[in-house]
């Protein structure tokens, strides 16, 4: 089956307010999907190193959709690799994604540091975001504020800089602040830019979600851009930036997204060494 493509006018609203919905896009998939997580939780006893959780605090296990083959098959289904490429370009990055459980709120952030764009511009990361149980508005349903993605705009770096207090700054809760709710019923599919400022509130210890983080391939001249991103995920103890299984199952096509990362991840070894000499045990962030 060929890619589903995405038209140029959901290019140009991705582009412009940072996001995009699809309902029902895996449907067809979703009693799969919920029970290879379930699987791969269970394997591990829960989050980091077996830790069960307890719907107290955020569940995070990274890599994530890389320990079953058929979460891994996603990034080859014609839907969602339609998508990426139509954002992203056909050599796409794959880049290390996580599982999580989460608990309460999740206050207004971006995926991103902020920091202002090189010389060449931004590499453009997005998220794929699969949430495994019905979410509305009050119950930690997504909520993006549209626009807030672009760098060096004065609406978005005026949010970055306010946002944080935005009790103090504008006289409102950060649950009340304008966005737009992103309700969902398992089998939709969210994509949102990186730099986008996101939250959710209201909702359970017990909301399943897990992500496919994907980006533009990094120019020649910009890889140790790249490795430097890379650094990050040694705080799981990461020997390789992605699991065995989404590299051993990978057909041509796959490959080639997962390629650059591969040839760029060796120093990670030694990293996550140094990471478990030093701490106790990984991040749960």
């Amino acid at each position: 089956m060929s890619d589903q493509k995405l038209t140029k006018e959901q290019v140009s609203f991705f582009n412009t307010f940072g996001f995009l919905a699809f309902p029902g896009l895996l449907a067809d998939r979703i009693d799969e999907i919920i029970r290879e997580f379930e699987d791969i939780f269970k394997k591990r006893g829960g989050g980091h190193f077996g830790k069960p959780h307890e719907g107290k605090q955020r569940s995070c296990i990274v890599p994530f959709p890389d320990q079953s083959a058929v979460l891994s098959s996603l990034l080859d289904d014609p839907r969602i690799h339609g998508l990426a490429s139509s954002l992203l370009g056909d050599d796409f990055n794959y880049m290390p994604s996580d599982g999580n459980y989460y608990s309460g709120d999740t206050n207004w952030h971006s995926d991103t540091d902020w920091r202002p764009a090189g010389l060449d511009g931004d590499i453009l990361h997005i998220k794929l975001a699969f949430y495994l149980d019905p979410l509305t508005r009050d119950t930690g349903a997504l909520r993006v504020i549209p626009g807030s993605h672009r760098k060096g705009d004065a609406f978005a770096e005026s949010l970055q800089g306010n946002l944080g207090r935005s009790l103090e700054t504008c006289g409102v809760h950060a649950r009340d602040v304008p966005a737009v709710a992103l309700e969902t019923v398992p089998g939709d599919v969210l994509v949102f830019n990186h730099n986008l400022k996101h939250a959710a509130f209201g909702g359970g210890g017990w909301r399943r979600m897990f992500t496919m983080n994907l980006c533009q391939r990094f120019p020649e001249a910009r890889i140790q851009e790249l490795r430097d991103y890379l650094n990050g995920i040694s705080r799981f103890w990461l020997d390789r930036a992605y699991g065995e299984i989404m590299m051993n199952t990978a057909g041509p096509q796959r490959r080639r997204h997962l390629e650059q990362v591969m040839a760029n991840d060796s120093h990670l070894a030694a990293l996550s060494k140094k990471a478990r000499e030093t701490m106790a045990e990984p991040s749960r962030g």
